[in-house]
């Protein structure tokens, strides 16, 4: 994964990281709030042998004491010196537990030994510190002491037993602090794995991880959509209707040697708006005056005409089998060239109907009427009615839903239109959230929408009081080459024109603003 990818998980999956570190920092406090308070004191010995003075004899001690010194900080925890400990202070403990509470360190290349002691009351910490100042010097030279001989070593306290009154543990800012890093690198880590087992597509980046195909565009995700479906007719300048017509334009350039007119509108899976993607894509052609129908060959579960807002209970099967003619049950959108062939009856045999030579001639009359012929069909995966129509069109658009088809399915769908040598057009991501669009190339969001007769009114005032004061009249430059029919030594004496003081001719009247709805009137059944 590169950079870019992680800042992607990072924009996709900020909630889990959250989270995380929410959990993280809340557990840190309730234990910060809930422990029991531990308090601490410290002692320090330093550790010498008595002898000669001569140098060697220095030298000689020194070494020696360090060697000693390591195994004298072992013997601070030992009963041999943490029973007289208890006994001195009074403790209802054992050594053994006591000695948890004691521990022993020697700096590096010295003969210091440094006691911490920690308790849950300062005074107790204080006085264990300060019993076993007394008891360990006198332990030392019980063991060093040769019969008859004094103790060659030499334990000195140096440092008198001090306690801390704040508590050693628990460190509640310490532990915020260390809980923070902590809760963000976990939830990190979360986000990753969580990423890369969702095996769905989100964005156009994972739709290029399973196919070479040409992606035409990428419809943002509208919770809206049940409800208002022809996006292009009710907000015809929001940006999803943007994205359809982008889409138009780019179906367009497809091949503009060889242009498809009969296309066939897939998915992999149920749900991912193949329908209201075609009915969308329809009336974005049939905006440019372009003649266009749209065939429901969603034979098992017909939804386009019900988006449309017209009746479909006759229709494509009626003249499949020969009950009506095709102009008969063709259905007019409104006052556009936009035509609409409902699935009609549901027949027991869709694949045979659809597979059909009275399906592929209705194709190919149609091809040759209309300008564009758009046949909305199942799913790839489910059924096969789609590569079936796959093998009588141009071509197919396969409708890919971001986080409803996973990578799997999208590549055993584009599979089955291969194994049937059906002609892929591109591919169309569809219900992209937000922050998924470009994902992985920068996220850009435009607004261009029409401005109202106060914005415009509003715009040309404030243009005018910015508008510069003109400086004085200068004289006006002469021009380096003379007009038509005037010498060069004429142009250089003539005086500069001046305009004539005569009326100017009367402007033009300024023509009538065309109402931008009028060549798109909505069809009368949708409001009924």
């Amino acid at each position: 994964m590169e950079l870019q990818d992680y800042l992607n998980v990072i924009r996709k999956r900020w909630m889990i990281i959250v989270a995380m570190t929410l959990v993280t920092v809340g557990l840190s406090a309730a234990y910060s709030v809930l422990a029991p308070r531990t308090y601490g004191a410290t002692t320090q010995f330093f550790v010498s042998t008595s002898g000669d003075d001569s140098a060697t004899a220095l030298q000689q001690g020194n070494t020696f004491t360090q060697a000693r010194v390591k195994s004298y900080s072992q013997l601070l925890d030992s009963p041999k010196v943490l029973d007289p400990v208890i006994k001195q202070v009074g403790l209802s403990t054992t050594a053994d537990k006591l000695s948890e509470e004691v521990t022993a360190t020697v700096p590096l290349d010295t003969v210091i030994i440094d006691v911490n002691v920690t308790s849950d009351s300062t005074v107790t910490a204080q006085r264990i510190a300060a019993a076993i100042g007394l008891v360990f010097p006198q332990t030392i030279q019980e063991l060093e002491r040769k019969p008859g001989q004094a103790s060659p070593v030499k334990v000195t306290v140096v440092k008198d037993a001090t306690a801390d009154p704040v508590p050693v543990s628990p460190r509640p800012l310490r532990n915020l602090a260390l809980a923070l890093a902590l809760g963000l690198m976990l939830g990190f880590g979360a986000a990753v794995l969580r990423d890369l087992l969702d095996k769905s597509i989100k964005s156009q980046r994972d739709l290029e991880e399973v196919t070479d195909g040409t992606i035409l565009g990428a419809i943002a995700f509208d919770t809206d959509a049940s409800a208002h479906p022809l996006i292009v007719q009710v907000d015809p300048h929001s940006k999803r209707a943007e994205a359809f017509r982008s889409l138009r334009t780019n179906l367009q350039f497809v091949d503009v040697a060889n242009p498809p007119k009969s296309i066939v509108v897939t998915s992999s899976l149920p749900g991912e708006g193949k329908s209201t993607t075609t009915a969308n894509l329809a009336l974005s052609l049939a905006e440019t005056g372009l003649k266009v129908v749209v065939i429901e060959g969603d034979l098992r579960r017909p939804r386009l005409l019900d988006y449309l807002g017209f009746e479909g209970s006759v229709g494509l099967t009626d003249v499949l089998v020969g009950r009506a003619e095709v102009d008969d049950v063709l259905q007019q959108f409104g006052r556009t060239g936009l035509r609409l062939l409902g699935a009609g009856p549901i027949p027991p045999n869709p694949s045979e109907l659809l597979g059909s030579a009275n399906m592929e001639q209705l194709v190919a009359d149609l091809t040759n009427r209309f300008d564009y012929v758009l046949i909305d069909a199942p799913p790839l995966l489910p059924v096969t009615d789609a590569a079936v129509l796959s093998t009588i069109v141009d071509g197919a658009l396969v409708v890919v839903g971001a986080g409803i088809a996973e990578r799997e399915q999208a590549r055993r769908a584009l599979e089955s239109l291969e194994q049937v040598n059906g002609s892929l057009l591109g591919l169309i991501l569809n219900r992209v959230k937000a922050q998924e669009l470009g994902a992985g190339y920068g996220t850009y969001e435009y607004d261009y929408r029409p401005e109202s007769e106060r914005q415009r009114a509003k715009g040309r005032s404030r243009r005018k009081r910015q508008r510069p004061t003109l400086a004085p009249e200068q004289p006006v430059p002469l021009s380096p080459r003379p007009p038509a029919g005037v010498s060069p030594h004429e142009s250089q004496t003539r005086p500069a024109h001046r305009p004539s003081s005569a009326p100017a001719a009367a402007a033009p009247p300024a023509p009538k603003t065309k109402d931008p709805e009028a060549d798109f009137p909505v069809a009368d059944s949708i409001f009924k």
